[in-house]
């Protein structure tokens, strides 16, 4: 069965870390761009990063730009996201996606989904 798993989420306090993990099984990676999206009740998914299959290219969007950070280790297949400075309107489910392509913006181009973590961040 080919799948995403993500983990990692969590309650935090503003200004904390957490780092989330996109775990693939059923197929390897190496071969697949990934993204992370997020989606908050009632507003759209959003995407917020994404790597490119060698891990040499990396974009982020302007609302996570700075505070985080994608990653990836094809030996172990997964991609990772570590959150620092994170805010309330952080708060959000967190998906990522594999396509086997370069970065796009389009959800629907996508190939793969994970269940997705949630994130809270509230004091």
């Amino acid at each position: 069965q080919l799948q995403l798993v993500e983990s990692g989420g969590g309650l935090v306090q503003p200004g904390g870390s957490l780092s989330l993990s996109c775990a693939a099984s059923g197929f390897t990676l190496d071969n697949y761009a990934i993204a992370w999206f997020r989606q908050a009740p009632g507003e759209e998914r959003e995407g917020i990063s994404c790597i490119s299959s060698s891990g040499g290219g990396t974009n982020y969007a302007d609302s996570v730009k700075g505070r985080f950070t994608i990653s990836r280790d094809n030996a172990k297949n997964t991609v990772y996201l570590q959150m620092n400075s994170l805010k309330p309107e952080d708060t959000a489910v967190y998906l990522c996606a594999a396509i086997a392509s370069d970065c796009v913006a389009a959800e629907y181009e996508y190939d793969y989904w994970g269940q997705g973590t949630q994130v809270t961040v509230s004091s």
